[in-house]
């Protein structure tokens, strides 16, 4: 049975998505008024319980009567070595000593409270869910679309979108490795090395706009609406940004994140496993420098480990022992209110098209 929604321009007056940030960074207030303004915004519900997510949900809907998304963590195998989270624990020691906190437990579970999260999700549905790290079963994807749910999934290869799309996913999110956060890949290979693997998303979204026929949002160091264009004449339906809203007042990400986004200290990002165990790409500073090259893959172990002292850190405004999850294209970060860059995105989006449309009337260059 399909969606009720079954395109994604009828979700959205712009093809613009504002990428789920867990970790506080998207909440209620951004996600509203990105949908308020044309726009798709996005809750993350990563890391958070389930009656924490419907909470959220519920102030979005008091905020805005448009559609909106909320993104869910797939569950991850236990596939981490204990003795190597230990050994990490051991060298981070000196780092809990200096910010004066407790490393964290990590004996937690890793799936996310996944199945409560499903549940309420499908007793009161939400126009959108997207998710990160896999793609849900053909039955959960099933029971979406009886419900009139869009099912997003974030793929990094031809061969994610192609499961992906097997298993009844409405439309997939191609994230290139310009991408702030965590790489959304399906399987974290511990023999890959996290600072050089992945793909740029322009070849990406050629690569996957070939081998499948649902709709692709692009993602990837977007921060102009000229960009925007350019994947979407590349083949993409519609883009996803997420470092270009982490400026905005309404996002929950910390002054200091903020800030370090245009701060000329930080020159560079990269991808690193330091504060997760995962592929993660962010400003690199101190504690990615002097951890990044030895951290293990254990998600979410060292997330939940290194959390005392990222919260350290941002409380003591040191940009130096956060996690400043960034994208490529952090250095053209605007601070502007939500809605405001939605409508400056869509503009620019325009101009852009009007362009390409004069060019090639023109037939071809000057």
């Amino acid at each position: 049975m399909p969606s009720a929604v079954t395109t994604l321009s009828e979700l959205t007056e712009h093809p613009i998505v504002q990428a789920p940030m867990a970790g506080g960074v998207s909440g209620p207030e951004l996600a509203a008024a990105v949908s308020e303004a044309g726009g798709l915004g996005s809750l993350a519900a990563g890391y958070k319980t389930p009656e924490a997510m419907y909470e959220e949900i519920k102030q979005v809907r008091r905020l805005t009567d448009r559609a909106f998304n909320v993104n869910l963590f797939m569950p991850q195998p236990p596939t981490s070595d204990p003795a190597a989270i230990e050994v990490y624990r051991d060298q981070l020691a000196g780092e809990a000593a200096w910010y004066e906190t407790a490393l964290g437990d990590t004996d937690r579970g890793s799936d996310d409270a996944y199945e409560g999260k499903l549940a309420i999700l499908f007793d009161d549905p939400v126009p959108v869910v997207s998710f990160h790290f896999g793609c849900p079963t053909r039955s959960v994807l099933e029971r979406f679309a009886k419900v009139g749910t869009f099912t997003v999934a974030t793929v990094t290869s031809a061969a994610e979108a192609e499961t992906a799309q097997w298993s009844g996913i409405d439309a997939v999110i191609v994230q290139g490795v310009e991408a702030g956060g965590h790489q959304g890949t399906h399987r974290d290979d511990p023999q890959i090395d996290g600072a050089s693997s992945g793909i740029g998303l322009l070849s990406l979204v050629t690569q996957v706009k070939e081998a499948v026929q649902v709709p692709i949002i692009a993602a990837g160091g977007l921060m102009r609406g000229g960009q925007i264009a350019a994947v979407l004449a590349a083949g993409a339906s519609a883009a996803q940004l997420g470092t270009a809203f982490v400026v905005c007042p309404e996002s929950g990400a910390s002054e200091v994140h903020k800030q370090a986004m245009t701060n000329p200290l930080f020159v560079r990002t990269e991808l690193t496993r330091a504060f997760s165990g995962r592929p993660a790409r962010g400003l690199v500073n101190r504690f990615i420098r002097e951890h990044g090259p030895y951290a293990p893959a254990a998600y979410p172990q060292i997330h939940y480990l290194t959390a005392g002292l990222r919260k350290a850190a941002a409380k003591a405004g040191d940009p130096q022992g956060m996690a400043l999850w960034a994208g490529q294209g952090h250095r053209l970060a605007r601070a502007l209110p939500a809605a405001q860059l939605v409508e400056v995105l869509a503009a620019e989006l325009s101009v852009a098209r009007e362009g390409m449309a004069v060019r090639g009337g023109a037939g071809g260059l000057a």
